[in-house]
């Protein structure tokens, strides 16, 4: 038998370790990755890993709201067996800042909320053959949706969410962006209609982080455990520690590119780019026009943001408990993008942190701030540049080495816990049976 071991305690991690039994090594102290709840105190700032006894504390999770969309009934009673979920329906919507407009999620096909003119405007222009095909994100919006709603909604959203990428990067998840003519046409009309990828989704009862204290609770865990250098010949990885591990195969779920440098493998093309997110959680007293929405997307902020999303509004476990039944406080968590790596310093989060409150006070989501508390997600989003073979190559140099990327993060895609476990099963599994 080969010595296999996991790098990650991610879901997809997790879900490897559960399937196959071999040890998981995870930088932090606890499970989960950027799938993981915390707990603050309304007046403070520590960050309590569980929710305390008197359950006085808002929920916060470390990446925003990571909801648990699609995936196949395997995957589901997979979730279910190990943690409680509730169901829920989505609520979500456009809000353009500077006029005050909501308009209901997909945009495109609740074309009524924007005017006659507008609607009737808009669909001509949907789907206008182009003079070529569209190569980057940006062309191919444009050919979708035309001009009227590109400037109204589809460019500044996206100039925000992809941090300036989306003229340079290739088009990708057209299920983001559906384009109906049919729908359209009925929601230019005020007759709205659900659609898109994620109508429905599930949450843990008790919370993300009892999902991943679930899993974690099947394998063999090794915390505090950071990878900073791996030796590909002699199949060696260097914690941070000193400790070093010999490996036979090793399953990998860090971000490719960073698999990439700490291994020291070369591809001939560039590494493609990504975008790094600061998520900032707010816990509040709420506004008097506060939303229901479980989230909304912002084009036009004045912070630079591209997301609102409300914790409290899926469900008011979030809240501290005294304020579950009342719903007299709210729990936010707030997105903007950043070209990949570049992090802000203290300063300029903090400048950017007393923005968003005074934004969310202006507008009338929020009343009193009581936690406002920053998380930064280095590797959040990543694209692909039109024609670029990094991603193969980088994939098949560690592959030939015995290093098995698996997750959204290793395989440089986007997909939500649901693929991200089912593809940590899946290779857990499958090496598994083989006899690695």
């Amino acid at each position: 038998m080969q010595s296999t071991l996991i790098l990650g305690a991610g879901v997809t991690g997790l879900a490897a370790g559960y399937a196959s039994g071999w040890p998981v090594y995870e930088a932090a102290a606890t499970p989960g990755g950027i799938c993981s709840s915390y707990y603050v105190r309304p007046g403070t700032t520590e960050r309590l890993p569980r929710a305390p006894d008197d359950g006085e504390a808002y929920r916060f999770e470390i990446g925003g709201g990571h909801w648990i969309f699609g995936g196949d009934p395997a995957v589901l009673r997979f979730i279910r067996r190990l943690a409680p979920v509730q169901t829920y329906q989505r609520r979500s919507g456009v809000y353009f800042r500077r006029d005050a407009r909501y308009v209901p999620y997909p945009l495109q096909y609740h074309l009524a909320h924007l005017g006659e003119d507008v609607a009737a405007q808009a669909l001509g222009e949907m789907n206008t053959p182009a003079a070529r095909a569209p190569v980057t994100m940006d062309e191919w919006l444009a050919a979708r949706f035309g001009p009227t709603l590109m400037a109204r909604f589809f460019g500044p959203f996206h100039e925000r969410y992809t941090a300036g990428l989306w003229t340079r990067v290739a088009p990708q998840d057209p299920y983001k962006s559906p384009v109906d003519p049919a729908l359209a046409r009925q929601g230019a009309q005020g007759k709205t209609t659900m659609a898109g990828y994620n109508i429905r989704f599930v949450y843990p009862e008790a919370g993300l982080d009892t999902l991943a204290r679930a899993v974690a609770g099947h394998g063999t865990m090794h915390y505090g455990k950071r990878a900073v250098r791996i030796d590909p010949k002699r199949k060696i990885v260097v914690f941070d520690d000193g400790q070093q591990v010999a490996y036979d195969v090793l399953i990998s779920t860090l971000p490719l590119n960073k698999m990439m440098a700490i291994s020291g493998l070369e591809t001939d093309d560039a590494p493609d780019p990504y975008t790094s997110v600061l998520v900032l959680n707010v816990g509040a007293v709420r506004g008097a026009r506060c939303p229901d929405d479980h989230w909304l997307y912002v084009p036009d902020a004045e912070a630079g943001f591209f997301r609102i999303g409300c914790y409290s509004n899926v469900d008011p476990a979030f809240l501290p408990a005294s304020s579950r039944a009342a719903g007299n406080r709210v729990a936010f968590y707030i997105e903007r993008a950043y070209p990949g790596g570049e992090k802000p310093g203290a300063e300029a989060v903090a400048a950017y942190a007393q923005a968003v409150v005074e934004e969310l006070q202006v507008i009338g989501f929020i009343d009193d701030a009581e936690v406002v508390d920053p998380t930064w997600i280095d590797v959040a989003y990543t694209y692909t540049r039109p024609g670029s073979a990094w991603r193969r190559q980088a994939l098949e140099r560690l592959d030939a080495h015995d290093i098995v990327m698996v997750g959204r993060y290793a395989r440089w895609v986007f997909q939500g816990i649901a693929g991200s476990i089912r593809d940590g099963l899946m290779v857990g599994s499958a090496l598994r049976d083989f006899g690695f």
